[in-house]
């Protein structure tokens, strides 16, 4: 999808001709930090807002503003913030509007979620009814406001001022400017101890220096009693503010959640199965399994029983509803200190039992689950098991709603069309091939099958020789695929790591005729005569004397002989009079990475042939050279259909000769799909970091930038592979991308490097370009 900015110009700049001087450094300004369906939301509603007629500055405070916007909390957000102004248009003037924009950069960083963003605008949109004089002094002091409130306080702040003033419109005004006692008495009322967006980049810090890998943190409007923080689909949910409890700062408080959190997601394998089991007796097992979590967590951080255990000895001024959670407040510190005191003998045999198999049982929920349902037991024996109401009121003010832990779908129905008992599951054999030949019972049985058997060598039909020339693989085989890989990726926006974010699945493409590469190669006859030029002088020298060295192997007889004439003349000698002779070898490791995305089969400008054909081309030269100065090298190639399908093949292994084989399976590469970039990096790094050479180096051959079905930000797989890069040269892995993307410039620079690319500005002459680009990158 593209958009061209003079389909919008005439429009805005009548309405704004202002932005005669400025429309386009806003636009690629924009385009810097937005999707192309970001950036199309973006003019159309610029135009729209032109349409409304309220005055050029309503039109130039959105263009300005909203790029900012776009980047703290995504380009989703815009149709909204445009709906929003609509809305206000028929209830308010184009300067309150105008304003609501210039203000709203401070709010997106202040609230740093795009859904708290929204319930922001919803507030806007509720006052605009219930105080609409209130709206621009409210505006005026946002920065302020944000400052000290979190978006519930601010609702409830704003909220009061529109009922108290709601007939005295100039009382209404002073309220919402600040500039009365009653509004600085309700601002301290509401205002809260430690906002999350002030200590959000302090935890991520802490989590990453415990743990060494990133996660990610969300702030929740916690303004009902009784909130929790939790985890869903990897990502912490915490308060957007906390006050000081019992001495300890909210700040603190935020480290004992998130670490809490962290360590259900450090420690927990796999879920607990939820089937059978009551409230009460899922809250138990939570109850235990934190126990064992933080077990794991301490035992690896001894410092975080200190800080988990300040909070489970507060002293509280009222006595718990129930006297059953006392005794699991005290029961939860004897759990993370056995030394702490507890007075309920059944409860302490419990807790020793506890610290007695945690060791052995410390990474096995299920040892949760029996703990749990033993203190249920326990309680239920007593009758003194509280309310699922009451239970939720334990007052341990860090730790989560646990919903990570449970497993509701055990046996996954919505994804089945039936359960299929073990003793039916399908079983992979083995097998030799006369075994296969006397044995089998059903060549083309179905997926379905019950038992598979695998034979290591093609398998022919039992027709006469002169028909069964066509193996059953060949006409009804699957390729194998491997079990996933999972790779993080960089998040440029919140400038952390997305964890397991991306999985790569090897697989293999149909064999081609390895004759093509033949026919290649005598087509190419020039260029692999010079091939074989530059094969002889990169050809190892094996030993060489380096001499004039100070600390060598052996004494230079020349060079001591000069050094002695000088010291009978009365000059200062040389003392460089040894030499060492030194093994030239040339120890390099090389991946040829070759971009198989959909855009390989189109025809380029300049050539009749596809840049399919060509990559293939120059592939068979380049592996040519390769094979003749003996460095170990592969051939791979990648596509990708989204984060959670990334396909990686692998035409030649390091260990495989360029053979018959290797040359039909590159014979064979099709393109199709898109191109995500850094996790194809990712995985032809571990594939090199493998090897046992000094030196190792990526060749990517692509057509084009990074892209993928499921990213609508342009930038954030570029910023991903960039990052790519930079992680694989601190492993010592170098990346070199060599492009036929005329229009590269712009962003091949910034992703790889200078130096560390190669715009080939003519592609048919790619084949002659990438063996020459080997030989000056590995002199």
């Amino acid at each position: 999808m593209s958009v061209n900015l003079d389909d919008y110009r005439e429009s805005l700049v009548k309405v704004a001709p202002e932005l005669a001087d400025t429309l386009d450094a806003l636009f690629h300004e924009a385009a810097r930090n937005m999707s192309a369906t970001g950036l199309q939301d973006y003019m159309q509603g610029a135009r729209g807002l032109a349409d409304l007629g309220r005055g050029g500055n309503l039109v130039t405070s959105f263009l300005e503003e909203m790029p900012a916007v776009a980047k703290e909390c995504g380009d989703d957000v815009i149709r909204d913030c445009i709906s929003a102004a609509m809305k206000l248009s028929s209830m308010t003037s184009g300067g309150v509007i105008s304003l609501l924009f210039a203000t709203l950069p401070t709010v997106a960083r202040r609230l740093g979620d795009p859904e708290l963003l929204r319930q922001y605008l919803g507030l806007i949109h509720q006052l605009s009814a219930r105080a609409a004089r209130g709206l621009r002094p409210m505006l005026e002091v946002m920065d302020e406001l944000l400052e000290k409130l979190t978006l519930s306080g601010l609702r409830r702040w704003a909220l009061y001022g529109a009922q108290a003033y709601a007939r005295d419109l100039q009382g209404q005004v002073r309220y919402f400017g600040l500039e009365t006692e009653d509004s600085r008495a309700v601002l301290q009322k509401e205002r809260r101890g430690t906002l999350f967006i002030d200590s959000q980049r302090k935890v991520n810090f802490y989590l990453r220096a415990l743990w060494g890998r990133d996660f990610f943190l969300r702030p929740t409007a916690a303004d009902h009693e009784g909130f929790k923080p939790y985890l869903e689909q990897r990502v912490m949910h915490l308060p957007d503010a906390l006050d000081d409890v019992g001495g300890i700062s909210g700040r603190e408080l935020y480290r004992a959640m998130a670490t809490h959190l962290a360590a259900h997601m450090m420690y927990t394998p796999e879920p607990i199965s939820a089937e059978q089991l009551s409230p009460a007796q899922m809250f138990f097992i939570g109850f235990m399994d934190d126990a064992r979590v933080e077990y794991n967590a301490a035992r690896n951080f001894p410092g975080l029983r200190t800080l988990w255990g300040s909070l489970l000895r507060l002293d509280h001024e009222q006595p718990p509803e129930h006297p059953s959670l006392d005794l699991l407040e005290k029961m939860a510190a004897s759990l993370l200190d056995p030394a702490h005191p507890l007075a309920d003998d059944k409860l302490r045999a419990l807790v020793e039992k506890f610290h007695a198999q945690i060791e052995a049982s410390k990474l096995d929920p299920m040892f949760s689950w029996h703990m749990g349902l033993e203190l249920f037991n326990e309680l239920s024996a007593r009758r003194e098991v509280p309310s699922l109401r009451l239970l939720e009121k334990l007052r341990i003010p860090y730790r989560d709603d646990n919903r990570l832990i449970w497993d509701f779908d055990e046996f996954a129905w919505q994804d089945s069309a039936e359960y299929i008992a073990a003793s039916q599951r399908q079983v992979r054999k083995y097998v030799s091939a006369v075994e296969m030949a006397n044995e089998v019972d059903c060549e083309l049985a179905g997926d379905d099958a019950q038992e598979i058997w695998v034979c290591a060598t093609e398998f022919m039909p039992y027709e006469d020789a002169g028909e069964a020339t066509v193996s059953y693989n060949q006409m009804w085989g699957k390729e194998p695929v491997s079990d996933p890989f999972h790779y993080h990726e960089w998040d440029y926006q919140v400038q952390l790591h997305r964890p397991d974010w991306v999985m790569v699945y090897e697989r293999r493409q149909p064999k081609g005729d390895p004759e093509d590469i033949e026919r290649i190669l005598l087509e190419h006859k020039p260029i692999t005569q010079r091939i074989k030029q530059i094969i002889d002088m990169m050809q190892p020298q094996g030993v060489q004397r380096v001499r004039n060295m100070e600390d060598g192997d052996e004494i230079d007889l020349n060079a001591a002989i000069a050094s002695m004439i000088d010291i009978r003349m009365g000059r200062q000698p040389d003392p460089r009079i040894t030499m060492r002779n030194v093994l030239n070898n040339r120890d390099l490791a090389i991946v040829v990475l070759l971009d198989l995305s959909e855009s390989t089969n189109e025809t380029m400008a300049g050539s009749d042939k596809t840049v399919l054909e060509l990559t293939r081309e120059a592939s068979a030269l380049v592996a040519t050279a390769i094979e003749g100065v003996g460095d170990a090298f592969a051939i791979h190639g990648f596509a990708s259909d989204g984060r959670h399908d990334v396909h990686y093949y692998r035409f030649k292994d390091f260990d495989q000769h360029w053979d018959e084989d290797a040359r039909a399976r590159l014979a064979g590469i099709q393109g199709g799909l898109s191109t995500r970039m850094g996790a194809a990096l990712r995985h032809a790094g571990r594939h090199l970091l493998n090897q046992p050479q000094r030196k190792k180096l990526i060749l990517l051959v692509t057509d084009g930038e990074p892209a993928d079905i499921d990213e609508r930000d342009p930038q954030h797989l570029r910023y991903d592979t960039r990052k790519a890069v930079e992680e694989l040269a601190s492993k010592g892995v170098h990346s070199y991308c060599l492009t036929l993307d005329p229009n590269a410039d712009h962003y091949v620079k910034r992703i790889f490097g200078i130096n560390n690319y190669t715009i080939v500005d003519h592609v048919d002459r790619l084949p002659e370009k990438l063996p020459a680009l080997f030989a000056s990158l590995t002199k």
